[in-house]
């Protein structure tokens, strides 16, 4: 496997971690006031996704424009 080919299935498995982290901020926006004191862990866990994410993508399209 080509190391364009390893980046393109890191991107997808980090996208759908983003997905659920997205999940995970929606179900706790829905317990608010009660779940008051997740929201910091829960937003640091989505934000280390979208920020590892977006890594990714940008090495992904590099990766392509050296191709």
């Amino acid at each position: 496997m080509s190391n364009l080919d390893e980046m393109v299935k890191k991107v997808r498995k980090l996208q759908l971690r983003a997905a659920i982290a997205k999940t995970n901020l929606r179900d706790l926006v829905e317990g608010l006031p009660n779940k008051w004191t997740e929201i910091e862990e829960v937003a640091e866990k989505a934000h280390a996704v979208y920020a590892e994410l977006h890594s990714a993508r940008r090495e992904l399209a590099k990766m392509r424009t050296l191709r």
